[in-house]
Parts: structure tokens; sequence; C-alpha cells
């Protein structure tokens, strides 16, 4: 029978895993306490590439999932932004609207990023690029009503810069925008932002989070932490395997202090933030270095001390595979997610796997799946 079901699973948006006792079915995985991750489709158009999602939960509890469509991820013409809505917890999803016109090859949004403002608006972020990313970009941004119904038209930023973090709002009022440009002195992927003390009506002038003669620093995700204190998480583009880098700030922002490593190895488009209970999650693309290009999405689960660790040794975390991509020539790992009140978290990722063009996929899962509580076991030794 669990073969049976795994075999017919793969046709199907989500699976459970069901054993059969005296006539009944029941649920293996909240008998047994395996594992238990759901998956869903969020998006799969065949004839266009579906990549780079995000999502945010809005105040009445939908969830709104923003991805660009392109040609493919090596051909930007057609690119737009796409959107999609679930009010069943991500279990089914809408049919796509657009929130910009289709772009060329030459002219083209890159990735968007959406975000739930302090008063329940949302925004939308996301960087167009002329030409050559590493020769000239801007920032655009919409705003939206709280359940994403009505959208402005852009504001459009000269900030030179592509593939930003969410636009981020602190406790202070302080706004930020950050995004990643290559020197062109040094060759160079540099990670910047600019940040704002007027709800946006005026702008800092351009911050360094990283630079550094060795690593191409990227993608950038900022997490606050208290007393005005933010850690920045950041991808290393060398494409050699390296560690996830990070960078502190002591005063919101302003300034940045050397980049240190974490134990997230191979870490590309880190995405942080608090779960419920506190905990630090970080999803991110895994990339191990090499000829073999990236097959796999992972999340990595670290206590609040990791976040102000100075050096690598002194993080914990715990890291869990959320997907692994089949197909010969993979792309995936670009994610988003939010978690509800009741401790469901959902991730969003693309991913190729049996199709020639990406598409957004969905997990669900619970903390116990990535811990179970010590009181579970009779004993607990631990070997690391």
């Amino acid at each position: 029978l669990y073969h049976s079901i795994m075999q017919k699973a793969t046709t199907v948006k989500y699976m459970a895993i069901y054993a059969i006792e005296n006539d009944k079915i029941y649920d293996i995985i909240s008998r047994k306490g395996v594992m238990y991750m759901q998956k869903f489709i969020v998006s799969r158009d065949d004839s266009i590439y579906e990549a780079w999602p995000d999502v945010v939960l809005t105040v009445s509890g939908k969830l709104i999932c923003v991805f660009a469509e392109c040609e493919h991820h090596l051909d930007r013409n057609n690119a737009r932004i796409a959107m999609v809505e679930s009010t069943d917890r991500g279990r089914t999803w809408s049919d796509k609207r657009y929130l910009t016109e289709k772009g060329t090859k030459d002219n083209f949004i890159n990735c968007p990023r959406i975000s739930k403002l302090p008063d329940g608006r949302l925004a939308v972020i996301c960087d167009r690029i002329n030409g050559d990313e590493n020769a000239e970009s801007e920032i655009c941004l919409w705003y939206g009503d709280s359940e994403g119904k009505s959208w402005g038209e852009p504001v459009v930023y000269p900030f030179c810069g592509i593939v930003p973090d969410k636009l981020i709002c602190l406790e202070s009022g302080r706004m930020i925008i950050a995004a990643q440009f290559k020197n062109s002195t040094t060759g160079k992927i540099e990670q910047y932002m600019w940040y704002s003390d007027d709800n946006g009506k005026t702008w800092s002038d351009r911050v360094t989070i990283a630079a550094h003669p060795d690593y191409n620093l990227c993608e950038v995700s900022i997490i606050q932490c208290e007393n005005n204190t933010l850690v920045a998480f950041m991808r290393e583009n060398s494409f050699k395997g390296f560690d996830v880098f990070k960078s502190i700030s002591y005063d919101g922002g302003e300034s940045w202090s050397d980049i240190i490593t974490t134990p997230l190895s191979g870490g590309h488009r880190p995405v942080s933030g608090y779960l419920n209970d506190g905990t630090v999650m970080i999803t991110y693309r895994y990339f191990q270095g090499g000829q073999s290009g990236a097959q796999n999405v992972f999340a990595a689960f670290l206590d609040k001390d990791s976040l102000l660790a100075k050096e690598r040794s002194e993080h914990k975390a715990r890291i869990m595979p959320l997907d692994y991509d089949r197909n010969p020539a993979p792309d995936l790992g670009y994610t988003g997610w939010v978690q509800f009140h009741d401790g469901e978290i959902y991730v969003v990722n693309y991913i190729k796997d049996d199709s020639d063009k990406a598409h957004i996929r969905g997990y669900s899962f619970y903390m116990k799946d990535a811990l179970l509580p010590e009181d579970s076991f009779s004993e607990i030794r631990k070997v690391f």
C-alpha cells in the first residue's frame, strides 16, 4: 500500500502517508512522529519560466506569492511580475495576475520581493535592469492595500543595485532598501543599503554593508535584533561553495562590522526571519561548488545567540532539506516564507525538476518536523 500511494502521489499536488489497520486508515506521521512535509504547486505554467518567488501573509490570513516570469533564467525577454493568492493556507492557488507589463531582454524586471508594512499595507520591491546588470539598474517599489487588491504606480529610485532584500521597516520607523552591485574598479560584487527616517521621503547616501577583495558578497537578508542591532546574511558568488557570510550593525545600519563566516556552507540567497518562538530560520539554496551546479534547497534553524556570534565555531545551527531538483540542468533555491499563528510554516521556492521550465512550489511543515522535543526520548546522549 505504501509503495502504491507513493507512486500515485507524483500526480497530485500534495500527499500524505497512511497505514491501514483493522480496515481503518491512520496517518502514520501524526502517530509515529515521522517527518511530515507537504508539498504543493503554487504555480506551474510550462509555457513560461516561473522563478524567484516571495510570499507574504496578509492581515486576513491570505497568502500572496509574487514571482517573475521570463523565457529562461538566461533569457529575460518578456519578464514581468506575476502574483497568485491562496485563502486556504497554500493548498490551492488562484490564477496569475500581473503587476507589470512584459519587458524586453534589454530592459526587464528581475527579482521581486513582497513585505507587509507596520500599518498592514503591502509593498513589492524589484530591480529593473537596463542592458547589463553590472552597468545600469534601478529599484522600483509598488505599494498596495492590506489584501493586495489594488496597487499604485511604482516609485522609482535611482539606486544602482540589483536583487534587493525585502523593503525593511525597523522598530524605530527607519526604512531600509538593500541591494548589490559590482564594483567596476575591483571587479567584486559589494552589498549596499540606503535608509530613510521620514517614511521614504528622503534617503541617505549609500552605505556599504560588505565589500571584500577576495569575495563577491550579495543577495543580502537583513534581520533586526534588539537595541538597534541588525545582522545581514549574504551569499558569496564565486560558485566555490563558500559559507554564507554575515555582517553586524549596532547603529541601525549606518555602519557595519567586518564579514563573519557562518556554518551555512554553500549558501545562496539566504532568507532570514524569526519564527513565533524566537528561533531564527534561514532558507537558502545549497551550492556545493565544483561542476555540478545546485540541486538542493535547505532550511537552517539558529538560536538568537548565534545571530551575534563573531566566529563560525560559535554558531549553533540545525539544517533541514526542503527539496531536491532531479533535472539534468537544475535551477532552484530562491525562497520566501511565512509562519501562521498556530505554528505552521509555509515556504515558496522555484524549481525545474520534471519540467523544461521552472515552476513555483510550496512546502508546509511545523517545527516538530525539524526538531523533536527532548521529553520525547528516555535519554539524550549527544554524539557531536
